[in-house]
Order: C-alpha cells, then sequence, then structure tokens
C-alpha cells in the first residue's frame, strides 16, 4: 500500500521549496487536467518555465512531466484563466501548520488568493483581497461553513491545537487532560501531525504508541514535544533529506522530507529537493492506477490472502475435530474398562433417590467417600440437579453420564459422538485439500500477473519518462545549430528574443550577424574564445539571411553583415527611437554579399534511438546526416510542405526509419521552416 495523503510536514517541506523558487513568477496559463487537478504554468526570472501541480485532498508540487490537457477546458479552470492568467504569484503559505495552502497573486483586479485543500476529498477556491469567494472546484453547504460564491471563506475548524504555537506547558496539560486515550490517536489528530510522524515521534522515544496519555510522566510529555518541535524546525527550516521508500518488489511505498526511523532497513531513492521527489513518487503512482494490472493483481493478492484465511480456519477445524473424535473414543473405551466403578457411583445416585434421600445429601455422602479414597467416589467431580448429570473424571478424562439413561448408552453416545467428530474431521480434510489447490491456483494466477504487471510496469514507467520534460539549455529557446567545425550558432526568434540574445547570452569575444533588410534577426557565433573558420562564418550568415524578410519576399539572396559585440547600441542618434529587439551599428561592418537564402533540414538519432531533426546551413546539416533536405523561399507553405520535406528525409533514410519517419508529427519541423513557407531544391 502506497502513501496517499499529504501530511501538514509534506506541505510545508513543499513550501520551504517553493518559496525558493516560484515566487514572484507570472501566471503564464491555467489547466485542468481532470475533476481533481490544476496545472499553473508560471513563468519566472529569466524566462525560466515551472509547472506547478494543485490536486485537491491529495498534492502539490512542481513537475518536470508531460501532462494530457482536455481540448476544452472545463468552466472552473476558464474562470481561474479569467482571474489568475497573467497575474504574479507573490506569495505561499502553510494555513496554521494545517493541510491548507494558500497562494497569493497580485492581479489588474487586485490581490487574489487561490485555496488549496488537501484533506478529506479536498477543495480549490479563489478569492479576492476581501476574502470574498470567487471561484471553487465544488461548492457546498456544511454545519460548521459554506462554499459558496460571495460568501467569506472560512477554514474549516481545526481538531485540535496548532504544535507550532503550543508553549511546551500547553501541550503537557493538553496531554494529561486526555486520560485515558492513546497518545498515538491523540498526536494524530489534536496537535494535527499525521499518523506517520505520531508514531515516528513515539518510536524515536520507544515509548509504546497505545500507551494511555494519563500514563505518561513528565520526562516522557517533554521529550514528546521537543522532538515535535525538532521536526517542525527541520522542515520549516528547509533541513530537508528527500527520499522515495521501495518495498522489496521495488514498488513505491512513501515519499518523505525527512529521514526517518520508520523505514531504517528499508530501499531508498534520495532526491535533490522534495518537489522532484514527490513528482517521480506521483506522477508514477498516477500512472500505475490507471493500469489494468494493477486492479487485477490486487484482486488477485486480495484472494489469495482470504483462501490463506479459510486454510488456516479449516486447519483449526480439522485439528480440533480430530482432537474431539479421539477424545470420545477414549471416554468410550474408558467407561466400558471402568464400567462396574462407574455403574457403582451412578448406582449410588439412583438408590438415593429411591430412598427419597436428598441430591445435596447423596453428593455429600459421595464426596466424604471420594475424600477417604474409596471406590467409585473417587472418580466423582461434579453433579447437576437439575439436568441431573453426573461429571467424572478417569485417567485425566473429564465427561458426564446421564443419570436417566443406562451406563452403556452413555458409552454408545460418545461413540456416536466420535463417529459426527470423525465425519466432520473427514469433510474439513477434503475441504482443506481443495483449498490449498485453490490457493495453489491462486498464487500462480499471481504469479502470472506479477510478471505481467512487471511488463506493463516497465512500459509504463518506459512511458513516463519518454514524458519527463528535458531540461532545456539557454540556447534551446532560440533557433540554433552547430557549424561544421563545432561552433554553436543561436538566433533570434522574434524582437523579444533577439533582446535577450544580445544583452543576456552574447559575450565581447562572439561575433554577431543581421541581414541587411527590416525584419531580419540577430544571429550569434559562440566562439568560446576560438577563432571561427570561413566555413562558420558562412554558416551564420546563411542562417541570417533565411530567417529574414527576403524569405517571405521570395529574395534568391541578401546582403548580410557581422560585427563583433561591442559595436552594436541601444543608443540612437538625437531624438532617434530604437524599438525592442533593433540596435544601433557603430562602426564599420563585415559584408557578406549576395548570401544565398537557402537552409537544411536533416534527420538525426534521438535519445533512445527515436527520430529527431536538426535545421540549419545546408553545410551543417550535410555534415551531420546523409538524410537531409534543402529548402529555398517558395510558395509552398503549412502541412502540404512539411509533408513533401518528410516524404523527402524519409526518402534517404533505411526501410526501418522510413515508417518512422512518415509517422512523426509535422510539428518537429515546423520551426526549422522561415515563415512556414518554401520550397525544396532538387539535388
Amino acid at each position: 500500500m502506497y502513501k496517499k495523503e499529504f501530511t501538514s510536514f509534506d506541505v510545508a517541506a513543499t513550501l520551504h521549496e517553493l518559496g525558493k523558487t516560484i515566487i514572484n513568477s507570472r501566471v503564464a496559463n491555467v489547466y485542468q487536467l481532470n475533476s481533481e487537478t490544476l496545472l499553473l504554468k508560471l513563468r519566472g526570472k529569466g524566462e525560466a518555465a515551472f509547472v506547478l501541480v494543485l490536486e485537491a485532498g491529495k498534492r502539490l508540487h512542481l513537475t518536470s512531466y508531460v501532462c494530457n490537457k482536455p481540448l476544452i477546458p472545463p468552466a472552473f479552470c476558464m474562470a481561474l484563466r479569467k482571474y489568475l492568467r497573467g497575474s504574479w504569484l507573490t506569495h505561499v503559505e502553510q494555513y496554521e501548520f494545517e493541510r491548507v495552502v494558500i497562494l497569493r497573486f497580485k492581479s489588474k483586479i487586485g490581490v487574489l488568493g487561490l485555496v488549496l485543500e488537501l484533506f478529506g476529498e479536498g477543495n480549490l477556491i479563489l478569492v479576492d483581497g476581501e476574502n470574498k469567494i470567487l471561484q471553487a472546484l465544488r461548492y457546498k453547504r456544511m454545519r460548521d461553513r459554506n462554499i459558496l460564491k460571495g460568501e467569506v471563506m472560512r477554514f474549516a475548524p481545526s481538531s485540535g491545537q496548532n504544535p507550532i504555537k503550543v508553549s511546551k506547558q500547553e501541550f503537557s496539560e493538553s496531554l494529561r487532560n486526555f486520560g485515558d486515550a492513546e497518545v498515538v490517536r491523540v498526536l494524530a489528530r489534536f496537535f494535527g501531525v499525521g499518523g506517520v510522524y505520531a508514531e515516528e515521534i513515539l518510536l524515536r522515544l520507544g515509548i509504546e504508541k497505545t500507551t494511555r496519555c494519563g500514563e505518561l510522566n513528565t520526562i516522557q510529555v517533554e521529550a514528546i514535544y521537543g522532538n515535535l518541535q525538532g521536526l517542525i524546525s527541520q522542515v520549516i527550516d528547509g533541513k530537508l533529506e528527500a527520499y522515495i521508500v521501495l518495498d522489496d518488489m521495488g514498488n513505491f511505498v512513501d515519499v518523505t522530507p525527512l529521514r526517518l526511523k520508520r523505514y531504517e532497513g528499508m530501499k531508498k531513492e534520495f532526491y535533490s529537493s522534495f518537489n522532484i521527489a514527490l513528482d517521480e513518487f506521483y506522477s508514477r503512482v498516477a500512472l500505475l492506477e490507471k493500469t489494468v494490472f494493477v486492479e487485477k493483481e490486487e484482486e488477485l493478492r486480495r484472494e489469495a490472502e482470504r483462501i490463506r484465511r479459510v486454510i488456516a480456519e479449516q486447519e483449526k477445524t480439522l485439528k480440533e475435530a480430530e482432537m474431539r473424535a479421539e477424545k470420545y473414543r477414549k471416554i468410550g473405551d474408558a467407561i466400558y474398562i471402568h464400567s462396574a466403578e462407574l455403574q457403582a457411583l451412578l448406582e449410588k445416585f439412583l438408590e438415593g433417590k429411591r430412598l427419597r434421600k436428598d441430591w445435596d445429601k447423596i453428593v455429600s455422602e459421595i464426596l466424604t467417600g471420594k475424600r477417604l479414597g474409596s471406590k467409585p467416589d473417587i472418580f466423582f467431580e461434579s453433579f447437576n440437579k437439575q439436568k441431573q448429570i453426573v461429571g467424572v473424571c478417569i485417567d485425566d478424562l473429564n465427561f458426564e453420564l446421564d443419570l436417566k439413561k443406562d451406563l452403556f448408552a452413555n458409552a454408545s453416545q460418545f461413540y456416536e459422538n466420535a463417529k459426527v467428530a470423525q465425519r466432520k474431521f473427514e469433510g474439513a480434510k477434503a475441504a482443506l485439500e481443495d483449498s490449498r489447490k485453490r490457493l495453489e491456483e491462486a498464487e500462480v494466477k499471481l504469479k502470472e500477473a506479477e510478471v505481467e504487471g512487471l511488463a506493463i510496469q516497465v512500459a509504463a514507467i518506459k512511458e513516463l519518462a519518454n514524458r519527463k520534460l528535458k531540461e532545456k539549455k539557454w540556447f534551446e529557446k532560440f533557433r540554433w545549430f552547430k557549424s561544421s567545425d563545432g561552433f554553436l550558432v543561436v538566433g533570434g526568434k522574434d524582437a523579444i528574443s533577439n533582446e535577450v540574445l544580445i544583452k543576456k547570452y552574447t559575450e565581447p569575444e562572439d561575433i554577431v550577424f543581421h541581414a541587411d533588410i527590416a525584419g531580419a534577426p540577430f544571429v550569434v557565433i559562440k566562439t568560446e574564445g576560438k577563432e571561427p573558420g570561413e566555413t562558420c562564418l558562412k554558416e551564420a550568415g546563411e542562417m541570417a539571411a533565411a530567417f529574414s524578410r527576403g524569405w517571405r519576399e521570395g529574395f534568391a539572396s541578401v546582403d548580410v553583415y557581422w560585427v563583433k559585440p561591442e559595436q552594436l547600441s541601444k543608443a540612437g542618434g538625437s531624438g532617434e527611437y530604437v524599438p525592442r529587439g533593433a540596435f544601433v551599428v557603430r562602426g564599420k561592418p563585415n559584408w557578406m554579399r549576395n548570401t544565398p537564402l537557402r537552409l537544411a533540414i536533416g534527420l538525426v538519432e534521438g535519445e533512445n534511438g527515436k527520430v529527431a531533426f536538426i535545421g540549419g546551413a545546408v553545410d551543417a546539416v550535410k555534415a551531420k546526416t546523409k538524410a537531409y533536405c534543402i529548402l529555398v523561399p517558395g510558395n509552398f507553405s503549412g502541412k502540404e510542405l512539411l509533408t513533401r520535406i518528410l516524404k523527402v528525409i524519409a526518402g534517404k533514410t533505411s526501410k526501418e526509419r522510413r515508417k518512422e519517419v512518415l509517422a512523426t508529427s509535422v510539428e518537429n519541423i515546423r520551426d526549422f521552416v522561415p515563415y512556414g513557407k518554401g520550397n525544396i531544391l532538387n539535388e
């Protein structure tokens, strides 16, 4: 069984990390994956992108996995987009060390708050600056509060005290006031630390979790308080050791921000942050929950456990039936062996009754004889006056004789009881053998399901790995390629990226290219202190020409120049305005006249052997692959052009690769085509 709910400690640890990463980021978009889960796409400083998962009642963390988004956003999602898109995330906090998170945003209409409840079925509630409810995932009326549009947002009443704010004296008094209540339950519920951490504190201190609060001494109470405050300080201060706990089969069991004694000796996977650990844990669990084998395997496991319980009961019944049959036979045999003495004992009761003696008088006389050691009185044990049953003991066998029957009728009854017990024994034995066969069959099916499940799990994990977003390198946000001689060549995509490329990523030793036409990107050779050759200069010039407006206008060539970064300036002449993405060139540029407008798109092997594409200057692409297509300006556009490009590339690959290339989405090559139009050059 794996972790299914967030703890207050999880919330504190998560928010400590989020406070360092996503604060002052802008909400780029809001997505709703299902009835419980939101994604906030955030843009931080330096174009850093974050995706925050908020699942009502379950989890909160950043994710690096691609999530399938519905084509039509639900109404709640659309409402959140209206309020939150374009706003700035200014603050994240935990309410009273509860499983409640508040995200504060600065928007055009003022301060907004998004409340995430991680207890029970959970909820997501958007409030305004006056804490009035604007939107909610679930509207409801409750005994202690309402979640209704327009009403003031009220938090769920706390079940006890905030462990952060409680003093040692208050803690001690509260704990002792619970008297007969188990200490683990009081810690978990009244102080809101949850079952895992309540047990962890007591485990560390060697205190039995079922200990009654009233039985704790002063030293123990102080130790519990100190340990609790120590754990809280760890998560609040960010002294975390995030890891996932695995069982012997390698299945995820728990994810925790702290090293816990309860998991000593178990397999662990450690992570650099708790958010990463949460992402790995919940992403895998969510994926595996959707696979059929999990339900099938659990069903088979439950059935096997049920049969084992049945077998245990049958074995017990079998043993008891065998013992009863043996006991009844021994009693019958004992009656025949000691028939004379037992008949004499019964005659004493019968004779006394004929003489109208009181039963108590008869029993008293027999007990007197027993004390004197006379037979048959020594066999006597008890007498039931109402039922007229004589209890006797012979050779450690205790049994009863019915005065209303003769001695041998009593013996026959015991033999009959032995036969009944024997029949039960035989029936139980047959049932047990049947159950053992069914258990064997169930275990075989379970083994098969585990093998099948393992294969499905491996496939699911592989699928998950493919969905993981590769962390982009800075230049992957731009257009780029590697030159024939290994230099990185980077170009802007628009005015904003032009500005960022020159201001942030261009070093003094780099070389900057630009086509001599309005509406062209800056292209930079990252030299890293080395001297690029003529081939590299030519290839960078071709990129600057190809993505200029000359391509859209159908030019065959344009003039391109290159300069050093210090020759670029944002300061124009007197009264001259330099727009975003543009720079003024100082000094003499280096000209590359009549640079042809052409580029190439080629096929290379990506991660895990999958197809991948590169684009850039023709010679640079040719140097890396034989499967390529050369483009020049032209009037073919859209999907028609992109499909033709894939067909040309596929025709230059092996038969095995051809189908894979043709099945590739045209979106994988769209960014390599200037203005989305052109023509294929026949070589």
